[in-house]
């Protein structure tokens, strides 16, 4: 998400800044708290766990790009803090591991990690290369770790990867109804985490396609307008304040829904 620093620092960037790093902050938090979580399946737990995170340090990236951190300290460009691959296969995971405890992981499912790991990977490569060799590295447009195509593989996976969801859940939930089991109370906080966040991604992708769209085929640079650069973070903070508010009421409020 390659997002337009702000000259004049007036009240609102600052405000923007606070809302963004409150969102980083408590994906950070709540994402932690998962690793702890003994009610429900561990592996499920540790995927949602990763999922805040990582969502976290993205913002945190987000943040950082935002106020021109990596302009003033080069050193520090591509920390690995950019996870957007991670995402859909993280939340995939989560949901299938909750539905499903007893599945095991198998080398099938090896595919579903490559870019994800591929991605880090990039990151950790470039951050500890020479300041020289990382100025001739930017947003690429054929990137498919950090560029234009990994915005199309970040939007087509995470919208793949909600419907996958989506339908682990309408299966298990019709299946849990003939049976009449109490564990369909935990396939309806399912449901409910998929279609708020198919909602808030909506708006989020509208967002990433304009701006792609303007820019590439109208000639017209939408980062230059900073409110439509500042609804853009925060269609993406959006996402994040769903996911670290669900992960919060799972872990003090849905305890017993997830206990077996």
């Amino acid at each position: 998400m390659d997002f337009l620093d702000i000259g004049d620092r007036s009240i609102f960037f600052y405000l923007l800044v606070l809302v963004l790093g409150l969102a980083s902050a408590q994906c950070l938090t709540v994402g932690g708290l998962f690793f702890f979580k003994r009610s429900g399946s561990r592996r499920a737990n540790g995927f949602y766990g990763l999922l805040l995170i990582t969502f976290g340090l993205t913002l945190l990236h987000n943040i950082f790009d935002f106020c021109g951190f990596y302009e003033q300290f080069p050193k520090m460009k591509f920390l690995p803090l950019y996870y957007t691959l991670s995402f859909p296969t993280l939340l995939f995971y989560h949901v299938k591991l909750s539905l499903y405890p007893a599945y095991q992981l198998r080398w099938s499912d090896v595919k579903h990690f490559i870019l994800p790991v591929f991605q880090f990977l990039f990151f950790v490569w470039l951050f500890f290369m020479p300041v020289e060799f990382k100025s001739h590295w930017g947003r690429e447009f054929y990137n498919p770790f950090y560029g234009a195509f990994e915005q199309f593989l970040y939007l087509t996976t995470f919208v793949a990867y909600l419907y996958f969801s989506h339908r682990y859940i309408r299966a298990k939930r019709l299946e849990l109804r003939r049976k009449r089991s109490p564990e369909l109370k935990k396939v309806l906080y399912l449901r409910t985490l998929i279609r708020v966040l198919f909602f808030l991604f909506l708006i989020h992708f509208v967002f990433v396609v304009t701006d792609f769209v303007c820019y590439e085929f109208l000639n017209i640079n939408l980062r230059s307008v900073k409110p439509y650069v500042a609804l853009g973070m925060l269609s993406f903070a959006a996402l994040a304040f769903w996911l670290g508010t669900y992960g919060f009421q799972v872990l003090f409020w849905g305890r017993k829904v997830f206990g077996r």
